[in-house]
């Protein structure tokens, strides 16, 4: 219990942490949360999700949960099961549930209709809804599983089934993508993304694990999670930046990461990214340069119609002729209109927020450092000095008019009568 030791060690735990939340995985890990926040953190997740998945299995008895995936996802408040049809045995499928998040804006009601319309999205490059349905706190969507499964997986060389932590947070070999399949799953991504931005649909979610991989071809994932008002995985890198505040133009800094980590074969160590090492070619670099660099993030992003227009994607021959359908209802394009300008004007809010925390943070930073502490005691010193020589010279022209008074031909003062205020006093020095 030595005083010494004690504060040593907590400056030692204190760095400890520090280096576990500036880390983007390790930071949403539930061990972590629950750490630091158990009051908001308390709830197990995984027999909340049971209790909803078995409620719906009672109305749809065709389907059967083989084993439940743990943690294959970052998200805590998201749960994966491997399923199968009972009179089809050896098909597998995957089965997520997820409840609601802070950027639910959607009414229940148009929130239930616009998820149940997901398995009639058909598009080369989105990933096949097989069944979706929803509450009024969660929903609950089922897909094919992919064996070779997802962009991330390809890059970091993982096994879909296994942890988030264990595939991702420590790779054994650091190693990006050959320049043509950058190329190629680069186009497929901005295509889609431009699709849904044409259809008014949100997405904000863009990112290597929401990318599977169909062969040669890159099908996204999880188009629901901004129906459930999700938070992204970059949320933390784009709200730091005032300038990136539509989805669209949070779409396009995501994709950034994700070209970073497709060239580098890892995320970058910290956005905006000042220089980019050497890439299979200066194509990818520029594109890089448009997304994360210090001078796109403070003057905003570029759209993904400019990005297909850049060397790296525009010659990229497309071999698709499934013909894109997504047939959104009127009235739940103007819903989710509306609940795309709530999403922005809370990201706004929050990004104004933290722009006014840091100023605050380097005024106290700036007011307390060694250099304008030194500062301060200087002026400080002069400032008496000052006032001490203002002090000697305002008693001296005092004690002189004094003199001056009484030696003329007036009578002299008696003690009772009011001395007049001197003008010397008054008089600026």
């Amino acid at each position: 219990m030595d005083r010494e030791f004690i504060a040593e060690r907590q400056k030692g735990l204190q760095n400890y942490l520090n280096v576990i939340t500036t880390n983007h995985i390790l930071s949403n890990c539930e061990l972590v949360k629950k750490f630091l926040d158990p009051n908001n953190y308390s709830a197990n997740y995984t027999e909340i999700a049971l209790q909803q998945v078995s409620m719906f299995f009672r109305s749809e008895p065709k389907w059967e949960v083989v084993e439940p995936l743990k943690d294959i996802g970052w998200r805590i408040r998201k749960k994966y099961f491997l399923m199968k049809i009972k009179n089809q045995p050896k098909e597998r499928l995957v089965l997520s549930w997820a409840d609601l998040g802070p950027d639910k804006y959607l009414s229940d009601k148009d929130f239930q209709c616009l998820i149940k319309l997901l398995p009639s999205c058909l598009h080369p490059y989105i990933y096949r809804v097989t069944f979706a349905t929803a509450n009024e706190s969660s929903a609950l969507l089922i897909r094919m599983f992919n064996e070779k499964g997802t962009l991330k997986d390809l890059i970091y060389k993982a096994k879909p089934k296994d942890p988030f932590l264990k595939k991702y947070c420590n790779p054994k070999k650091i190693q990006g993508l050959e320049l043509q399949q950058i190329k190629t799953y680069g186009r497929q991504i901005l295509e889609v993304l431009k699709f849904l931005h044409d259809k008014g649909f949100p997405y904000g979610h863009l990112h290597a694990s929401n990318v599977m991989l169909d062969g040669d071809t890159c099908r996204l994932l999880d188009l629901e999670n901004s129906l459930l008002g999700l938070p992204s995985f970059y949320r933390p890198y784009f709200t730091q930046f005032r300038k990136i505040n539509t989805l669209e133009s949070v779409d396009v800094h995501c994709f950034g990461h994700l070209l970073y980590e497709m060239t580098y074969g890892r995320p970058p160590d910290s956005v905006p990214v000042h220089s980019f090492p050497p890439a299979p070619s200066m194509a990818v670099v520029a594109v890089l340069e448009s997304t994360l660099s210090c001078e796109a993030c403070k003057n905003g992003m570029p759209t993904t119609s400019r990005l297909l227009q850049m060397p790296l994607f525009s010659d990229v021959l497309l071999t698709t002729s499934e013909k894109p359908q997504f047939k959104i209802p009127t009235k739940l394009k103007e819903a989710l209109r509306i609940a795309k300008e709530s999403v922005e004007k809370r990201l706004i809010e929050e990004q104004k927020q933290i722009h006014q925390h840091r100023r605050l943070t380097r005024a106290q930073s700036h007011h307390g450092s060694e250099e304008e502490r030194k500062k301060r005691k200087i002026l400080a010193r002069k400032k008496s000095k000052r006032s001490a020589i203002e002090n000697s010279e305002e008693h001296s022209t005092k004690y002189s008019n004094s003199n001056n008074s009484g030696s003329g031909a007036s009578s002299p003062l008696t003690p009772s009568s009011p001395t007049p205020p001197s003008t010397a006093e008054h008089a600026p020095f």
